[in-house]
């Protein structure tokens, strides 16, 4: 990922669309009335049909029974993933590879996974997921289908197989981005043509875009890779795993102990899904695959038109537990790379398409709209499905993803801000923190990370009503919503007992997951009450916490472990 780039590149992707293939699993998870299409019960499902003959009040009602499903709501409440952008990037000092780096210039003296999930669950990280194949195509794992791999570095180190295993002792969930675009796999003579095209041009003193600098630095060395990202193969029928060569799978997938599937793709798809295939079952299982959606070649014109529609249905029969970011059933880009999530951000949102066939689940709206879910945006003529499709608000620790000497982290203070700004607007946070080339994540990174993580424990780790009756102080009150009934809340406000007498501390709009009200001072009462004031049926709160910030005065006691949440008796109302 680069910053900036997943906005311009996910409206420019060409994609096809497969119906046909969309998988038989995901039936499940459709509204099929037996009564009629648009006159009986509303059953809850992640995913539904909009019919031509619903009315208004059906489509505000079906919206209001779309729940996750076992693996989104899992997800959810992991609350924060740390990411790892490390690759041949961290040892280039790039953000976009060009694809022609030589594999040996990936040579790191030692790789401490260990130290790097210590840092992780010191920031209060539930779930981790590493670049296991950036933009550059470089993959850290040694993989059967590209000479572009840690197989011709140095050591030849697995850093996939050691990262997964590091996190699962540590007991974290595991996830892995893999880049649908690969500049390894730039065609050898359309790249051979560009790279002239990028020499007159600096040439006539015209300005260069990032991938055209980097490809003229690397302007002597053809692509890694066999060529085929946009190369314009046919598309054929094909069969994933694709044995190769003395392939160590054959007799597990002839006897079915591994499975096998027929596919039709064209040349990159079938190499695409064949490492796919590879990461769910080497590494497996794994909990999130991050697709990101960015493609640094597409204003050279190269563009490779994704099957998705195949791979979604690949990864269903795989794992259907997995979430896949900008998949079907998975979670969507929150629109920014700031970490920060929308005032009013909904899990429910409707799709223009069905969202087994695209990528970035068919939004009728960008992703970075202020809004995405509201009834306008339901009952609009473009709406077709309505989906399940919470928000995944990624940020960088540093200004860049991958590591770079001399730039320095964000600060504690920071960090929290974000937290609340993405987990208290009920999106998850995915923070990133890269290595160095040394193989360890920097002291002064981990120090930040273990002060960000202590301060949310301090915070949020006890409600302040478990230590016994009011009156209590505060600054900071929790909402939540029990997601198994869904989202609904559409407008709420909260009022605080002192002295007998009620007043508004503040309103909002959504609540989903977790909603996190920063009050601007400290507050003392003896009751709160949250009064829902508009929704899209009955709804069902978590109950109220209250907690009093980092540096507001003695916050009594805390939770001691990362990431744990505190239950309280609540006071809440619901009108």
């Amino acid at each position: 990922m680069a910053l900036r780039s997943i906005r311009r590149a996910l409206c420019a992707l060409a994609l096809t669309a497969a119906a046909a293939l969309v998988p038989a699993q995901s039936s499940l998870a459709r509204s099929s009335p037996a009564a009629g299409p648009c006159t009986g019960a509303v059953r809850p499902a992640s995913q539904m049909t909009v019919e031509p003959c619903d009315t208004p009040e059906r489509v505000i009602d079906k919206a209001a029974h779309i729940v996750p499903t076992k693996g989104q709501l899992a997800w959810q409440q992991r609350e924060v993933t740390a990411f790892t952008h490390y690759g041949m990037n961290t040892f280039t000092n790039r953000e976009w590879g060009s694809g022609a780096e030589d594999e040996k210039l990936f040579a790191p003296s030692r790789i401490d996974v260990d130290q790097w999930m210590r840092a992780y669950k010191a920031a209060g990280a539930e779930q981790v997921m590493l670049t296991a194949k950036h933009h550059d195509g470089f993959v850290l794992y040694p993989s059967r289908y590209t000479p572009h791999s840690v197989a011709a570095a140095p050591g030849r180190p697995d850093v996939v197989g050691a990262y997964v295993r590091a996190a699962r002792r540590a007991g974290l969930k595991v996830g892995l981005y893999l880049s649908p675009s690969d500049g390894a796999e730039l065609p050898h003579a359309w790249h051979a043509r560009w790279v002239e095209e990028i020499r007159r041009k600096q040439q006539e003193g015209r300005p260069l875009s990032l991938p055209e600098r980097v490809a003229l630095e690397d302007g002597d060395h053809a692509p890694r890779g066999l060529g085929r990202f946009g190369n314009g193969s046919g598309v054929t029928e094909r069969v994933i795993p694709t044995l190769v060569p003395g392939d160590d799978r054959a007799a597990a997938v002839r006897s079915g102990e591994l499975p096998s599937f027929r596919v039709r793709a064209d040349d990159y798809d079938a190499y695409y899904l064949n490492q796919v295939y590879e990461l769910f079952t080497q590494y497996g299982p794994l909990d999130e695959l991050w697709l990101d959606g960015a493609n640094p070649w597409s204003d050279s014109g190269i563009t490779q038109k994704y099957d998705v529609a195949e791979w979604f249905r690949l990864i269903h029969r795989l794992s259907p537990d997995t979430v896949v970011f900008a998949g079907p059933q998975g979670a969507r880009w929150v629109g920014n790379e700031n970490g920060t999530a929308r005032e009013t951000e909904w899990s429910v949102t409707p799709s223009a398409q069905d969202p087994w066939t695209v990528l970035a689940g068919g939004l009728p709206n960008d992703s970075t709209d202020p809004d995405i879910g509201s009834r306008a945006k339901l009952l609009a003529p473009t709406t077709k499905y309505l989906q399940w499709y919470p928000a995944e608000a990624d940020v960088s620790l540093r200004p860049g993803w991958f590591h770079h000497p001399g730039e320095r982290p964000r600060t504690p203070a920071q960090l929290t801000d974000l937290y609340e700004k993405s987990v208290g607007r009920n999106a998850s946070l995915l923070l990133n923190v890269p290595p160095a080339r040394d193989g360890r994540i920097a002291a002064e990174d981990v120090a930040s990370l273990t002060a960000f993580g202590s301060a949310v424990r301090a915070t949020y780790g006890t409600d302040l009503r478990t230590a016994g009756p009011g009156p209590w102080t505060f600054d900071r009150i929790g909402l939540g919503e029990d997601l198994r009934h869904g989202q609904r809340v559409e407008r709420f406000e909260v009022a605080a007992r002192t002295g007998g007498r009620w007043t508004t501390l503040a309103r909002g709009t959504t609540v989903g997951h977790r909603r996190i009200l920063a009050l601007p001072a400290p507050v003392t009462a003896d009751a709160v009450r949250v009064t829902v004031r508009e929704s899209r049926g009955r709804t069902y709160l978590t109950p109220v916490t209250l907690h009093r910030s980092r540096g507001a005065g003695d916050r009594g006691d805390r939770c001691a472990t990362p990431g744990a949440r505190c239950g309280g008796a609540s006071d809440t109302l619901t009108s």
